[in-house]
């Protein structure tokens, strides 16, 4: 799962899905959603609020939605995007993208702890 910063700025949101796809590569993304939009943009507490809602998503195998979305841009792909609650869902690993103005931008991963 990937908590996407997704502010929901067409060019923002569609260059992330992009770097994601880089990534992971085409048709292997992780499901996508972005919390911000159930919490709002708390600005500098953000990338902390953000690491805990994954970290519950993790804990309890639930994916949240994005919610308000009533249409995704051309560029991305339905399969990729979040826009239902998903539960029951194994996840062993998170990711966490925070991107700030001026560079400042970090990408959290968290896993289960595996003996």
């Amino acid at each position: 799962y990937i908590n996407a910063h997704g502010t929901s700025t067409p060019a923002g949101d569609v260059t992330e899905v992009k770097a994601i796809r880089r990534v992971f590569g085409e048709g292997n993304v992780p499901p996508i959603s972005s919390t911000k939009s159930l919490t709002g943009h708390s600005l500098g507490a953000t990338g902390v609020h953000e690491a805990i809602y994954s970290l519950l998503m993790l804990q309890g195998s639930f994916i949240t939605a994005s919610a308000n979305v009533t249409q995704l841009d051309p560029e991305l792909k339905p399969e990729e995007i979040a826009t239902t609650y998903r539960e029951g869902v194994e996840l062993d690993s998170v990711l966490s993208n925070s991107f700030g103005f001026g560079g400042t931008n970090a990408t959290l991963v968290m896993s289960k702890f595996r003996d």
